[in-house]
Order: structure tokens, then C-alpha cells, then sequence
């Protein structure tokens, strides 16, 4: 295969890895939330009835103005009567002042004189967030994945102490990760991961607390290595793997000749010793085979029959 089509061959894998990951990260932010069809139906019914009963009320002066009266009583009432779903809290200004907050359930504002200013979520709230190219503190560049759960338990911090409360999570969020990884060894990332997360909560739940919003948990997903570092990481795990089977199989041998040693100092001692070692070596080696084991004896020499045919 020649460079140029190697080099395509490559790029296509790039192209096809990126547009996998691409895939899954739009299918990880697909919206799955509760309707808000009921609040929307409400403010509809409320309208239709106003202006209803301000059209029937001057029918018998029956004009385009009082139309256009009924239609403005109408939007007037459907303005000022309202509902908020169970896990939603309104947070209410007062010509231009904090006055309170509204929800769930039925509220009313003035109008002209009341206005929501934020609608806010109270339920726990899940957020992506990844440092890329961070450096750990082995300057390593590394791509890193990470859960936040999170939830507001006061919206009127959340409306007053900060812009926009779900940005500055995640903001906060990615530089604690990016701080949190440079202070970490590579090879440490992932024996320390359950630690990282319990260092990222803490730091988060002490920033985020004066905007009125409570970290969960932290949850790392995934640790991201460059393709040629991982190369070299895994040929330095083989050779650190080789290396210690090495040194197990030396200390086996070493206690091995140290026993050695001790035999022969117990056979130097006891020569009998030795003897019946031998047999019984002898011994072990004959049972289990069907071959003929022979001994030199003196025993042998009487059955020489040679003697017999000597004058």
C-alpha cells in the first residue's frame, strides 16, 4: 500500500470515529422532558373565558370596540392568572424589584407591575461537561468525560446572584476538572478516578452554594489517551510486566539454591543420609516406569560362570 492511500485510509477511520461519537452525543442531549401542554391549555381556557364573558356582558352594545375590549380583558386575565408545574418555581419582580417567589400551583402578578423573571427547574438536573487536551501533572495531554448532577434549591439566588445559572455550572465545572487534572499523575487518573469525583463535588457544592444551587455528585465517564501515547504506555506495561516476572523467577532460584546449600551441608554431615536419599531418589524414579533399574553389587560376581571352565 503506498503512502497516499495509506494517508486516505486514515483519514476515513478519523472521519468515520468522529462521526460515531458525533451521533452519540447529539443522541445523549435528545430532550426527554415532562410537557408543560397544561400550563399553556390553562392560560388558553382563562383567556377564552374572559373574553367570553366580556363579549356577552356588551353584547347589546355589540361593536368593533368592544371586541377589541374583550380581547384586551381577555389577554389582561390570562396574563395575570397562571400556574406552575409541580418542580417549577417563579421567580417574581415588582417594578423592577425582587418580591417574591411563586409556585407551584396557582399564582397571580399585576399587570404592568409584576413580571415572571425566571422560570426554574427544581428538579436534578443532568449536565455534560469534558476537558480536552488538559495537561496532567505529567504535562500529558489528556480528553476527559464527565456527569454533573445538580439541582436549585433556592431560586431566588439563582435569579438574583448569577446571569445565567446552568452556564455558570458548567463553566465552573470544567475548570475544576481542568484544575483537578493537573494536579494528577497520568497512571494515577484511573486508580484515583472515585477520588477525583469526590474532590470535583466538593469544590463544585462550595462555589455553586451562594447561587442557590446543590451539587450531587461528580461522575467521571471516560479518560481519553493520544493514539501514539498509548502505544508507548502499553509497551511500558509489557516491559514493567517482563520485568517483574523476572525478578520473581530470580528470587525463586535464589531460595531454591539456598536450600540446595542446606542439603548438601545436612549430606556432608550424614554420609548414610545421603545413601538412603539416593535410594529413595531411586526408589521414586523406578515405580511409576516399567523399566529395569541395576545396581552394582558384589553380590553379581558368584554368578560369574566363567570360573567354572578355569583350572
Amino acid at each position: 500500500m503506498s503512502s497516499k492511500q495509506h494517508a486516505a485510509a486514515n483519514q476515513q477511520d478519523q472521519q468515520h470515529r468522529t462521526t460515531s461519537r458525533r451521533h452519540i452525543d447529539s443522541t445523549e442531549l435528545e430532550p426527554n422532558e415532562a410537557t408543560r401542554i397544561g400550563v399553556f391549555v390553562f392560560a388558553l381556557v382563562v383567556f377564552i373565558l374572559s373574553f367570553g364573558v366580556v363579549l356577552v356582558a356588551t353584547w347589546w352594545v355589540f361593536s368593533p370596540a368592544t371586541i377589541i375590549a374583550s380581547l384586551v380583558v381577555g389577554l389582561l386575565v390570562a396574563s395575570s392568572i397562571r400556574i406552575a408545574p409541580q418542580w417549577e418555581r417563579v421567580a417574581i419582580l415588582r417594578l423592577g424589584r425582587f418580591h417574591r417567589v411563586a409556585g407551584p400551583g396557582f399564582y397571580a402578578v399585576i399587570p404592568f407591575f409584576e413580571y415572571a423573571a425566571i422560570h426554574v427547574d427544581q428538579r436534578t438536573m443532568t449536565s455534560t461537561f469534558s476537558a480536552e487536551a488538559a495537561l496532567t501533572a505529567d504535562l500529558v495531554p489528556v480528553d476527559v468525560d464527565a456527569i454533573l448532577f445538580w439541582m436549585v434549591w433556592d431560586a431566588e439566588r439563582a435569579c438574583l446572584e448569577v446571569k445565567n445559572y446552568p452556564k455558570a455550572v458548567l463553566r465552573s465545572a470544567q475548570t475544576a476538572l481542568r484544575d483537578a487534572l493537573g494536579r494528577t499523575n497520568l497512571e494515577d487518573l484511573s486508580i484515583r478516578r472515585q477520588q477525583l469525583d469526590h474532590e470535583l463535588e466538593g469544590h463544585l457544592a462550595k462555589k455553586c452554594q451562594d447561587w442557590g444551587v446543590t451539587v450531587l455528585s461528580v461522575e467521571i465517564r471516560d479518560i481519553r489517551v493520544p493514539d501514539e501515547l498509548q502505544n508507548a504506555l502499553s509497551k511500558e506495561a509489557q516491559a514493567t510486566r517482563e520485568r517483574d516476572a523476572r525478578i520473581i523467577i530470580a528470587e525463586v532460584e535464589k531460595d531454591i539454591s539456598e536450600m540446595f546449600v542446606e542439603a548438601a551441608a545436612a549430606y556432608e554431615a550424614s554420609p548414610l543420609a545421603l545413601q538412603l536419599r539416593a535410594m529413595n531418589l531411586a526408589y521414586e524414579s523406578a515405580k511409576d516406569s516399567k523399566g529395569v533399574l541395576l545396581f552394582p553389587s558384589p553380590l553379581a560376581e558368584s554368578f560369574d560362570i566363567r570360573k567354572l571352565f578355569v583350572d
